[in-house]
C-alpha cells in the first residue's frame, strides 16, 4: 500500500478575496466577513441539491501552493515546534485541506460563503454537510492548543485580515 498513487479530480474552485498565504486568516474562526465562492463544475452540479438546507458545509481542498512537506513545524500560534500532524499547517504529506464556512446561499453552481479562510483559485475535492447531530464534539484535550490565550489567537489567527 505505501507505493499505491491515489489521484483526486477537482470538483471546483475556490474564490475569495485572499491571495497572499501570509496574510490569509488561519481559520474560519478568524475569518468571518471574509466572502467567497466554491464554483464547482457544471458536471457536479446535481449533487448540491438539498445542500442549501445546511447552515455550514465542510470544504475538502488541495493546498495547490503548498511548500515541500516538513513533519516538524511553528504553528501560525506559537513560536515553538510541534509536529504537522498536531497542526493544521499546510506542508503536509498529503496537501489536504480542510475548512467549516457557513453557507450563505447557492445560484446554481456557485456557493457563496463566509468564514473562508482559503487562498483565491484553491481546487476544491469534496463538498459535505457539517451536521450538529454528528458533528459537534465536546473536546476533553486540545493538545498543545491549550497553551494559547484567546487574545493571542485572535491577533495571529487574523493575521492580514482588517475585517
Amino acid at each position: 500500500m505505501r507505493e499505491s498513487r491515489i489521484a483526486y479530480k477537482p470538483i471546483g474552485i475556490i474564490h475569495s478575496e485572499h491571495t497572499i498565504a501570509e496574510e490569509t486568516p488561519i481559520q474560519p474562526a478568524y475569518a468571518k466577513g471574509c466572502r467567497g465562492r466554491a464554483e464547482i463544475f457544471p458536471e457536479y452540479e446535481e449533487g448540491l441539491r438539498d445542500l442549501d438546507g445546511f447552515s455550514h458545509v465542510y470544504l475538502i481542498y488541495h493546498f495547490h501552493l503548498s511548500e515541500s512537506v516538513k513533519l516538524i513545524v511553528k504553528p501560525f500560534l506559537q513560536d515553538v515546534e510541534r509536529g504537522v500532524f498536531a497542526t493544521r499547517a499546510r506542508s503536509r504529506p498529503n496537501a489536504i485541506g480542510l475548512s467549516i464556512v457557513e453557507l450563505v446561499s447557492r445560484e446554481k453552481n456557485v456557493l457563496y460563503l463566509d468564514g473562508v479562510d482559503i487562498l483565491d483559485g484553491t481546487p476544491l475535492l469534496d463538498i459535505k454537510p457539517y451536521i450538529v447531530r454528528f458533528d459537534c464534539v465536546q473536546t476533553l484535550r486540545n493538545g498543545w492548543q491549550d497553551e494559547v490565550d484567546e487574545e493571542t489567537a485572535r491577533k495571529r489567527g487574523k493575521r492580514g485580515y482588517r475585517g
